[in-house]
């Protein structure tokens, strides 16, 4: 699983979101932080205490086009 720190325009504080290998959202922060360590950090120490396995697979946005192809 990954963390990441995101903010929108509408509130330029940081907060922190846990993510999946398939890109699946896991946990967001309710909590708000003034700078991106500072999200990255709580988030990094959610993750740790969930102590999860991702078992998920990563999504793969291309797809094969063999069955286009001529033998």
């Amino acid at each position: 699983m990954q963390v990441a720190a995101f903010s929108t325009p509408e509130d330029p504080r940081w907060r922190w979101r846990i993510v999946n290998y398939a890109g699946e959202l896991v946990e967001e922060s309710r909590e708000t932080f003034p700078t991106i360590a500072g999200a990255l950090e709580h988030g990094s120490k959610r993750l740790r205490l969930m102590d999860v396995v991702d078992t998920s697979v990563p999504f793969h946005p291309h797809r094969s086009t063999r069955h286009l192809r001529v033998p």
